[in-house]
């Protein structure tokens, strides 16, 4: 979803007055894009990094850890009739590789670099939010997040830097 809100041009947000009025340029923002996403297409991540981070990110989604409020309603009916194996993993099955996948990627980021991965990637906190909220000095978390990052590269064995 993108939204486009009015910014001044020296990007300082005024109260509206009477007295002077000044250009204003609309910025298009998407609000659906994730912190991980933001920081890759500023130049802030490389590409290896980003995708380390996005498959940790679809093996969460995959596992289905995030909390649900809802019933599922999008399961398919078994059908019986065949007794030939199935060419792939049935939606428990991936699931719970998934799960599987996940829980030893965190544990190969160890507990120093896991709280801000699960924070930026999976939560979709952002990088001053999850400082905040873990009690770091401002501009740490980016550091340790790219430290994470390469660790999830090299756990999901991605091609590049060792």
């Amino acid at each position: 979803m993108l939204a486009e809100r009015p910014v001044p041009e020296d990007g300082r947000v005024r109260a509206k007055t009477k007295a002077r009025k000044r250009r204003i340029r609309s910025v298009t923002v998407n609000l659906s894009e994730s912190p991980l996403g933001w920081l890759h297409a500023r130049g802030h991540l490389t590409d290896r990094q980003f995708d380390g981070g996005e498959k940790l990110r679809a093996d969460w989604e995959r596992a289905n850890l995030a909390p649900n409020v809802t019933m599922s309603w999008n399961m398919v009916p078994l059908t019986g009739g065949s007794r030939a194996a199935p060419e792939r993993l049935n939606a428990t099955e991936a699931q719970i590789a998934a799960r599987q996948r996940f829980d030893n990627a965190i544990a190969h980021l160890g507990s120093d670099l896991s709280d801000i991965a699960w924070r930026i990637i999976c939560a979709g906190e952002g990088v001053p939010a999850a400082e905040k909220n873990l009690g770091w000095p401002a501009r740490s978390g980016k550091l340790v997040l790219k430290i994470a990052l390469d660790r999830l590269a090299n756990f999901y064995r991605l091609p590049g830097e060792d």
